[in-house]
């Protein structure tokens, strides 16, 4: 039994339809990306797995139980946890509080203590600026940011949306070298990218986006050698 299941869903924004019947899967223990370019589809998608967007219809499955019409909370408090495009970090509190918002829901104090240690370990940069305001942190460091505080929920499924946007290579291929850490601890990760080669050298298996639909699925290093793939994503 896959962890996520995702099976022909379809999403609207008023009249027009942003994912027009997509189905995939993650299984425990992968890393899976979603590529594809602007208006794909892919940010909708993970915003729907979220509980942000409901599917007109299809249906989403976790550990094979119903989760699309739950609260965004309640699907956070099984596991599902995002680190959003564009990072939405609280600019006006420090490294440690915006932290602190990724227990929301928490009691387990030795758990959090834990989770923050892990943290620190993981991007030692944010220890160094815990007590420094949000807002004046580096593109890379508001990314490093976004991508602890969802690791305070303790996920089993982490979703990143576009982790590399706007970085530069050095921080890309750091922040790709964090995600794959990440999931060596025992974290699965959905990783919806545009920057198709990096996420396909790390992922396990990729789905291709255009237009809302599927268009091409295969494991990560097939995907890499597809002509296909080459000629419209890694400039081939």
């Amino acid at each position: 039994m896959a962890l996520l299941e995702v099976e022909d869903i379809h999403v609207f924004y008023g009249n027009i339809e942003a994912v027009k019947g997509v189905s995939f899967h993650v299984d425990e223990g992968e890393i899976v990306t979603l590529i594809g370019g602007n208006g794909a589809g892919k940010t909708t998608t993970l915003r729907t797995i979220s509980g942000v967007k409901s599917p007109k219809s299809g249906a989403i499955t976790w550990r094979g139980g119903t989760i699309h019409g739950l609260p965004s909370h309640e699907i956070v408090a099984l596991g599902i946890c995002q680190s959003p495009e564009g990072r939405r970090i609280f600019g006006r509190m420090t490294v440690a509080e915006n932290l602190d918002m990724g227990t929301y829901g928490r009691a387990d104090k030795k758990g959090v203590k834990e989770d923050t240690d892990r943290v620190y370990d993981l991007f030692p940069r944010l220890q160094e600026r815990r007590k420094q305001l949000g807002g004046t942190l580096s593109g890379g460091e508001q990314q490093m940011l976004a991508m602890g505080r969802a690791l305070m929920a303790r996920p089993k499924l982490l979703m990143l949306d576009e982790p590399s946007l706007g970085l530069a290579p050095m921080l890309v291929q750091t922040i790709f070298r964090i995600v794959e850490e990440i999931n060596s601890q025992g974290t699965t990760v959905l990783m919806v990218e545009q920057n198709a080669f990096g996420a396909l050298k790390l992922a396990h298996r990729g789905y291709v986006l255009e237009s809302g639909e599927i268009v091409l699925e295969d494991d990560a290093d097939k995907l890499l050698t597809n002509p296909e793939v080459r000629k419209a994503y890694l400039g081939e």
